[in-house]
């Protein structure tokens, strides 16, 4: 007997002596409306974020078309006149 078939017959005893746990009636309904609502604020965060995100890349697509942040800068000042 290989040790996963010594763990199911394990199981099976401890399942079979033991008769089912009593729950409360309506402890389905609520965990029915608790889930649903876990799922709804889920949902809702998810697609927060995805709407946050989306602004983010549209404002950094946005700035770096006006800024041009990979271009040199123009210079300030002119190179000194040596040598005339």
């Amino acid at each position: 007997m290989s040790l996963r078939e010594r763990q199911e017959a394990t199981v099976r005893v401890v399942l079979g002596a033991a008769p089912p746990p009593v729950v409360p009636t309506g402890m389905g309904a609520a965990a029915v409306r608790r889930g649903g609502r876990a799922l709804r604020r889920r949902r809702l965060a998810r697609r927060a974020g995805w709407l946050v995100l989306c602004v983010v890349v549209a404002v950094f697509v946005v700035w770096a078309t006006v800024a041009r942040p990979w271009a040199e800068p123009p210079t300030q000042t002119t190179p000194p006149l040596t040598g005339w």
